[in-house]
């Protein structure tokens, strides 16, 4: 059972497959796995990006050996109720499974997922992304329509098998445009190490998201959203806002987590926060409760202690908090032990919704006492930092250090590629677009734009010309060690970028709006890692990753309506390479499978009397 579930869970790890290793994590010291009788161990200082070779002289991750995990998934429509939400039933919902959010899939480190996804939907195809696994080695599992799959048709299926390297919190999303904003949201959850110890993992990990009851397809196509709420783990309050909704069913009670208070040193809790929104930013905080981060994104890190957390659209982190409140200045602390969850939106990103009421960000409780009923009194931190910033760069120290070594692509950042957001609207033919992330000039603006029914991924032996505006192209000849360097800059608004199939290095970022959020590193040697990070407006990033991963891989603005309007780029990863992984149909069962998939989908939308009639 890892320390990391919920107590009264049956989930357990199994390593059985390695003769001679035992579990060694304690609430005292949680930086250890596993270790053998040599001592050995797998712990929080082992490279999860690293590999071993076998006999064979092929690689392989440097893992433990894990069990398969099987899940199955069925994607519906269906109306999201809402006693069960925010007390206003959303009609157009889309969910796995009949559940919102979706079901918590768990495994461990070095596990293998093998998850069934089966697309009943009305009028849309879907694909899923396990947002921020790697895929090393199996970009056609990440789940991206038009660069690794074709979407899944109406009554089809498919199944997305990869290894767990490595370990945290995180989710898994629609990838089909915006399809994810209309419920198809899921946690999931790796067990591994620690950097800090803890106690007890209270619950499934805390989902934040800004939600409407209209379509996310109509919010694109210009409508406002409909009675914005903000969920915590599915569950808000459709007044909150100030709309001054009368809603048909109960507004449910907010979502709570119970603390126990205990005689000596307080009891430790680890929480998992993640932010799917559509297109919110968040700043995280507990009345009262200091918060200790132990990790970002995949990325476990020394930590450090705030008392709130910037959390961007698509970003994670993990969290351990002491049963131990504290008053701060004019607070005292409230008798009956009840204090305030609160999910602030950050202000001045774009698109956010403006609340009318001075309570709507009191979106959980925690509570002491398990019989207690009362609403808290509970004062929030002072001076909260509401900023359109994110949390400060330098105090995301990794555990497993890299050491960046000189570009191997050109530039004057050592990047042969300035990424720059642009915006021009009404182009002829693009009716859409609003955006673009393009390396070339205003005059050749050209979105993003991607093939649902052919797929970079079954085009890997394209020796020829690619679409320059829309891809990166590295070379072929660039080996696993080398570090490929990007410089991605805002000329407008503040965009969460994510890129897919790495982590990646922040060698500097300038904010002009923010300085104080400016960051650049003295030295290469351990710099911040993520996988998705805050360009700020009228500021840049310059990020760094190994070209260890071969394949097409993208990187987007994670507003979910940014990147269906067209910002977003692939980047072709060693294509050689790749074709060698999946060098034809004949020698590869994956080629097939993409390529029956694709004729489904192909089958499927060639008939217009399938599309969506609303």
């Amino acid at each position: 059972h890892p320390p990391s579930a919920p107590d009264g869970s049956n989930f357990t790890c199994n390593y059985t497959a390695m003769k001679g290793w035992s579990q060694c994590s304690n609430s005292t010291n949680r930086d250890c796995w596993l270790a053998d009788n040599f001592g050995n161990e797998f712990n929080i200082t082992t490279n999860y990006e690293g590999t071993v070779t076998l006999p064979d002289g092929s690689l392989a991750p440097l893992m433990p050996t894990g069990v398969l995990r099987k899940y199955n998934l069925t994607v519906t429509n269906g109306i999201i109720p809402g006693n069960e939400t925010d007390g206003l039933d959303f009609d157009l919902g889309k969910w796995f499974n009949e559940q919102y959010p979706g079901p918590w899939i768990q495994g461990c480190w070095g596990d293998t997922f093998q998850i069934n996804i089966t697309n009943k939907l009305q009028g849309n195809g879907t694909s899923i992304h396990w947002h921020g696994i790697r895929q090393w080695l199996t970009m056609h599992m990440d789940g991206v329509n038009g660069v690794t799959q074709c979407p899944i048709a109406p009554n089809d299926y498919f199944v997305y098998t990869f290894k767990a390297t490595q370990y945290g919190s995180s989710w898994y999303h629609s990838h089909y445009s915006i399809q994810y904003a209309d419920g198809l949201v899921g946690p999931i959850t790796i067990h591994g190490p620690s950097s800090q110890p803890y106690d007890i993992a209270p619950d499934k990990p805390l989902l934040l998201t800004d939600w409407a009851h209209n379509s996310a397809f109509e919010v694109v196509a210009g409508a406002d959203m409909l009675h914005p709420s903000i969920l915590l783990n599915g569950i808000g309050n459709v007044n909150a806002f100030g709309d001054e909704v009368v809603p048909p069913s109960q507004i449910p009670t907010p979502y709570t987590l119970y603390f126990e208070a205990i005689a000596g040193t307080p009891l430790k809790y680890l929480l998992r926060v993640i932010n799917t929104s559509f297109q919110t930013p968040f700043v995280f905080s507990i009345d009262n409760h200091m918060l200790h981060v132990v990790q970002a994104d995949f990325v476990p890190i020394k930590g450090y202690y705030t008392s709130n957390v910037h959390i961007g659209i698509g970003q994670r982190y993990q969290i351990i908090v002491e049963a131990q409140p504290e008053a701060h200045g004019y607070d005292e602390l409230p008798a009956d032990g009840n204090y305030w969850i609160r999910t602030h939106i950050i202000n001045n990103c774009p698109d956010t919704p403006a609340p009318d009421n001075d309570y709507y960000m009191q979106t959980g409780i925690l509570r002491y006492d398990n019989t207690s009923t009362a609403t808290p009194t509970s004062q929030p931190w002072p001076d909260l930092d509401l900023n359109c910033t994110e949390e400060p760069l330098g105090n995301l120290e990794p555990k497993v250090p890299w050491t960046v070594t000189h570009p191997s692509n050109n530039g004057s950042h050592g990047e042969s590629e300035d990424i720059s957001f642009r915006r021009k609207p009404n182009i002829t033919g693009f009716p859409l677009a609003k955006f673009a992330l393009n390396p070339t000039t205003m005059q050749d603006w050209t979105p993003l734009r991607v093939d649902y029914g052919n797929p970079t991924f079954l085009n890997l032996n394209n020796t020829g010309p690619w679409n320059a505006s829309s891809m990166v192209i590295l070379e072929d000849n660039l080996k696993s060690s080398d570090y490929i360097f990007l410089e991605i800059t805002s000329l407008l608004s503040t965009h969460p970028i994510h890129l897919h199939g790495h982590d990646f290095a922040i060698i500097s970022k300038t904010d002009p709006n923010h300085p104080s959020s400016s960051f650049s590193i003295s030295d290469v040697y351990n710099p911040p890692r993520r996988d998705v990070i805050l360009v700020p407006e009228g500021g840049s990033v310059l990020i760094a990753f190994h070209a260890d991963n071969p394949g097409a891989w993208l990187v987007h603005c994670h507003i979910a309506a940014h990147a269906a309007m067209g910002l977003g780029l692939q980047i072709l990863e060693r294509r050689a390479d790749a074709q060698k992984i999946w060098p034809s149909n004949v020698t590869s069962p994956a080629l097939r499978e993409a390529e029956r998939v694709c004729r489904r989908w192909n089958d499927w939308q060639a008939n217009c009397q399938n599309w969506w009639h609303g």
